[in-house]
């Protein structure tokens, strides 16, 4: 059985390293660059959970786009939303029948895209668990106390024989996996959680603990909530009173720590995934009556940095 993971950043290059590291046939589909960082470096991993001695490097097998000549039995998808389609071209020759094409995509919109091209049998939801990043030597450091998890299902529901191949291959690879019959919920719980977050944390640029500290700040985070989970509510995916107060409690937090993903990328002047995380949420929520100023906001100011220094996004 082999694994094509595409994309060797902090998310792709764990769970494949791990994979890996769990004797698994595990190929990275890459770009040039992080083809020659790996090949000149390793990949690396730093901190808890990594199963790697300190120094120590895992000598991944290595592709580029046009060199895919077999079909892979799984596919990882940990690019991101705003590589999918280029992503797509450069690893549709891997898909074959039996393929099964696991996203670690943030969002929902990638799903019907891949659906569409590989037909909803191939392509399972995923929710993946991970803080990690890639310092300035491309490795890859795991936050300390950092929970790592990786859930899958069918869209449908259904449990399938290739839901099963999927999971086989990818469980006992040292984090925890699962597979789940609600996977769509889980998935919007997620989108829910990253953009109330995201949204919170790029319009106030700074740390939850920072935005709670001053007047006003600790009601922003759970007006944010409120909107995001209107509009999961009216697309039949309820947020659980667990979930709201879990989200409440990190986005109120005083002293915490805790940014996001999206803020980090506007911080460090990367593409943000505003059209995939906030602007496809809004645009829900619009179509059942929903309004959402704040999540509408954050949308047309990171527009705007996008414009401004991404322009191709």
């Amino acid at each position: 059985m082999t694994i094509l993971v595409v994309g060797a950043g902090a998310t792709g290059g764990y769970f494949g390293a791990r994979l890996a590291q769990a004797g698994r046939d595990v190929t990275f589909l890459v770009r040039p660059h992080r083809a020659r960082q790996l090949r000149e470096r390793g990949l690396r991993m730093v901190g808890p959970g990594t199963g790697a001695s300190a120094g120590q490097a895992l000598r991944p097998d290595l592709v580029m786009a046009g060199e895919l000549t077999e079909p892979a039995d799984v596919v990882l998808l940990a690019v991101k939303a705003t590589a999918l389609d280029q992503a797509i071209a450069d690893f549709a020759p891997a898909v074959g029948p039996r393929t099964v094409v696991v996203p670690f995509l943030n969002g929902m919109a990638h799903l019907a895209v891949l659906t569409k091209r590989f037909g909803q049998p191939a392509v399972l939801g995923g929710v993946i668990i991970i803080a990690a990043q890639l310092n300035d030597e491309g490795d890859i450091v795991v936050h300390p106390n950092a929970q790592v998890s990786l859930t899958i299902g069918t869209q449908d529901g259904t449990r399938t024989t290739q839901l099963q191949t999927a999971y086989d291959q990818l469980s006992g690879a040292g984090f925890d996996a699962r597979i789940s019959d609600q996977i769509m919920a889980r998935m919007w719980q997620k989108w829910v959680f990253i953009a109330t977050i995201g949204a919170l944390t790029c319009l106030m640029r700074g740390t939850v603990g920072d935005i709670v500290a001053v007047p006003g700040g600790r009601g922003l985070g759970p007006a944010i909530l409120a909107e995001a989970s209107a509009v999961s509510a009216a697309a039949g995916y309820p947020m659980p009173a667990g979930v709201i107060a879990s989200t409440t409690r990190t986005i109120t937090q005083a002293g915490s720590p805790v940014d996001s993903s999206m803020s980090r990328d506007v911080a460090e002047g990367r593409p943000a995934e505003v059209e995939q995380i906030l602007a496809d949420l809004a645009r829900r929520g619009a179509s059942h009556g929903i309004k959402t100023p704040l999540l509408d906001l954050a949308t047309v100011q990171l527009r705007v940095y996008n414009n401004s220094r991404h322009p191709s996004h």
